[in-house]
């Protein structure tokens, strides 16, 4: 039996996502971005090698805010890459997979490791709106000044404080204050800065 969790909803499936509440990503309009976001990334990605005002303009546009002398390492993958915010200076290495469901702000002055992860979207734990296809987004927010090492992953509703660290390999599940290092999964920190 099929059951219509948005009965009394008149909203649209985007405009359920762009609200923060679940949804189901059907919706014509959050496939059309995207694809728009895929073609983007993948435009950047040549012309990163061969055009760098070009590829700088394919950035802007793909992202919601691109910062002053920010440096971004194809490949880049990314759900909408509108929902995204990189401060000034920002340094993003190789494979940043950002599935921007829900905002992700990234601070100035920070440092990207090659393969991380920063990942909004989130879905039920009971199994059967899960197995209806519903999902969420929580917002991750990376203060200025932090250094994510490579292969971070960082979940949902995560906010990592100014100049803190994060060690390789590590599962950010709660938030990080800032001026520590944190290790391990999940994250902790081990010592002040």
């Amino acid at each position: 039996m099929t059951v219509d969790h948005f009965a009394d909803d008149p909203r649209t499936n985007l405009q359920r996502m762009l609200a923060g509440d679940l949804y189901i990503a059907d919706d014509p309009e959050i496939a059309t971005r995207q694809r728009r976001a895929m073609r983007l990334a993948e435009r950047y990605r040549v012309a990163f090698l061969d055009d760098h005002a070009d590829a700088r303009a394919l950035l802007e546009d793909l992202l919601g805010f691109a910062g002053e002398e920010i440096e971004v390492r194809p490949p880049l993958y990314v759900d909408y890459g509108s929902n995204i915010s990189i401060g000034a200076r920002t340094f993003v290495n190789y494979n940043l997979t950002a599935l921007d469901v829900a905002a992700i702000t990234i601070g100035e002055d920070c440092q990207i490791g090659p393969g991380v992860q920063l990942l909004t979207p989130t879905h039920p734990l009971e199994p059967e709106p899960r197995r209806d296809k519903l999902e969420a987004a929580l917002p991750i927010t990376i203060g200025d000044n932090v250094w994510l090492g490579g292969g971070v992953i960082v979940c949902p509703g995560v906010s990592i404080g100014d100049n803190s660290v994060i060690g390789a390999g590590s599962v950010v599940t709660k938030d990080i204050p800032a001026n520590v290092v944190a290790v391990g999964s999940p994250a902790r920190p081990v010592r002040s800065l």
